[in-house]
């Protein structure tokens, strides 16, 4: 009998995995885009070691493997910024993604105080915008990544979590 995928709030000593999965997972989104300078892949390893202890962060496993992460915080305005969500390409498509996105936006809501969830995706990334809208986002503008790419910005209320868990 296989092991199933558990998601929980990411711990000091998941850094590692974490940063080794983002690398892994946004090889093709900056293929998408012929940029290979994207901001998770010149993400250093201290800087996800910070945002695991100071942000809210959830991992997926399969055993004791990180197969999956999702990062967000609340911002001044009360706005949850969502980020950062990887799922290993070979589980991609079983609803792992989803159910990172529910546990971040759960935790933001409820512990933290969030009003709106917002998050950026590529304007190419076709499977990303499609769960988003799955789940309830809508795209509100645009922006540009550090990194120079053009961004979709998609929101939903925070409240709206609840009908789409």
């Amino acid at each position: 009998m296989g092991m199933s995928v558990t998601i929980s709030v990411a711990t000091e000593q998941d850094a590692e995995q974490i940063f080794k999965l983002q690398y892994l997972c946004f090889q093709s989104e900056a293929a998408l885009y012929g940029n290979y300078r994207i901001d998770p892949l010149v993400q250093s390893l201290d800087s996800v070691r910070q945002e695991v202890a100071a942000d809210c962060v959830y991992v997926a496993r399969l055993g004791e493997e990180v197969v999956g992460s999702v990062r967000g915080r609340v911002t001044e305005d009360g706005s949850a910024a969502i980020g950062k969500l990887c799922v290993h390409p070979r589980l991609q498509g079983h609803g792992i993604g989803a159910r990172l996105l529910r546990a971040a936006e759960s935790a933001l809501a409820e512990e933290r105080g969030a009003k709106v969830f917002r998050l950026h995706t590529g304007h190419r990334s076709e499977g990303n915008l499609r769960l988003y809208r799955r789940v309830g986002y809508q795209a509100v503008g645009t922006s540009q990544g550090n990194d120079g790419v053009p961004m979709i910005v998609l929101e939903k209320p925070a409240e709206a979590y609840v009908t789409t868990a």
